[in-house]
């Protein structure tokens, strides 16, 4: 009978929680299901548990970028979500209907010249798809509350009463992070409150183009427009308090204060909404002992550039493979590599897309000065394929 690609035991239905296991990897979002898949690629005896019931169908990112399908290869996963979303070969900033600076991904040297646009939802389930075939499985729904080393790994204790010791312990568990916290590893600090995001898809009838990612950048704020294959459009902007349950009205005076001048943008459904604050942190260290960051539970920022999950899939991709080299016989320097090298990472992708938020927000007697220097700046060839090099993740090959 497969086990949780190791240990796990099918009675009445129920899958058990294992006593023992190599890797407990916490959290079953799209980075803790690729450190599992990968994992289990490599036949490493990894038990993969979630505080919910059941897999969301709803979600927030919505692009995967050229780099991160590159690093998917290694478990099949690039293929079919390449099949499953829309390729945008631009990126644009713009002014309303002033662009600033275009960018262009179908001459990069990769087999994947654009930004794929597709729900964080066919994210999961491709990459669930790619663990269930390497023999694992979710367990649901399974909380830590406690976490304890020794000298031989860590004991996890469940909710249930339940206990499991692994030899390391991945946190995929996100932005508020049991494990880290467990762990006893700082989360950085934030200068600020949390910004206020709102995040809609929805239905719109108008001549905005469907095979491009574009951020508006405006007196009001700004606004992300993301085209989905399933024929809406993914709204983000960041907002001063953003309504849980967003409505047709709200978003249409989103796109008619921040989006186009010109040209006919009419939002007619909203089919799905939701609100979140996002903060710029870094943890202070990616490991502490047996324990392993990776995701949001190491690095948290604004969405603008669309970098969380494609750096939290990489994380995945690089902790896996050293996780599974370690337990094939490397040494611990394996984990000591992971985490100095993924840590400054997370740093220049956090300070990128804070700069893209300031951009994005400055005060209205500084906009003609900001259009000004990026429009002769979008004019040097360079400029704009460095743009394009960071927004791929290909700059972190």
């Amino acid at each position: 009978m497969p086990t949780s690609v190791g240990q796990q035991l099918l009675t009445g239905g129920f899958r058990m929680i294992p006593a023992r296991t190599d890797v407990l990897v916490v959290g079953a979002g799209p980075v803790g299901l690729a450190t599992a898949a990968t994992l289990a690629g490599h036949k490493a005896d990894v038990t993969i548990i979630d505080a919910q019931p059941e897999a969301t169908n709803t979600s927030r990112a919505a692009v995967v970028h050229a780099h991160t399908l590159e690093v998917l290869e290694a478990i099949g996963a690039a293929a079919p979500l390449a099949a499953a979303g829309i390729h945008a070969p631009r990126f644009t900033i713009r002014d309303r209907d002033h662009t600033l600076v275009p960018v262009r991904f179908d001459d990069l040297p990769t087999r994947y010249p654009y930004a794929l646009m597709v729900p964080q939802s066919t994210t999961e389930a491709v990459l669930l798809q790619q663990l269930e075939a390497r023999g694992g499985r979710v367990l649901r729904p399974h909380s830590v509350i406690g976490l304890k080393a020794d000298s031989t790994g860590a004991i996890a204790t469940l909710d249930s009463g339940e206990s499991i010791h692994a030899r390391y312990v991945v946190a995929a568990d996100g932005m508020h992070s049991t494990i880290r916290r467990l762990a006893g590893i700082e989360f950085g600090r934030d200068k600020h409150a949390g910004e206020s995001f709102t995040l809609a898809d929805v239905r719109v009838e108008g001549d905005l183009p469907r095979d491009e990612v574009i951020l508006y950048f405006s007196h009001a704020g700004m606004l992300v427009w993301a085209p989905l294959p399933d024929g809406t459009v993914r709204i983000v902007a960041a907002v001063k308090e953003a309504p849980e349950h967003p409505t047709v009205a709200f978003v249409q005076s989103l796109l008619d204060t921040r989006g186009p001048r010109r040209g006919q943008a009419r939002v007619t459904e909203v089919t799905w909404g939701s609100r979140f604050r996002i903060h710029h942190r870094v943890a202070d260290q990616f490991r502490a002992g047996p324990v392993l960051l990776a995701g949001d539970a190491g690095h948290v920022h604004s969405p603008a550039g669309g970098q969380g999950m494609n750096l939290g899939l990489k994380d995945a991709a690089a902790l896996g493979e050293a996780l599974a080299a370690v337990l094939a016989g490397a040494g611990e320097e394996r984990l000591d590599a992971y985490a100095a090298a993924r840590r400054p990472v997370a740093v220049d992708v956090v300070r990128f897309a804070s700069l893209l938020t300031r951009l994005a927000t400055v005060p209205g007697l500084l906009r003609p000065v900001r259009n000004l220097v990026l429009g002769t700046l979008s004019q040097v060839p360079a400029f704009r394929r460095r743009l394009a090099w960071q927004l791929s993740g290909l700059i972190y090959r």
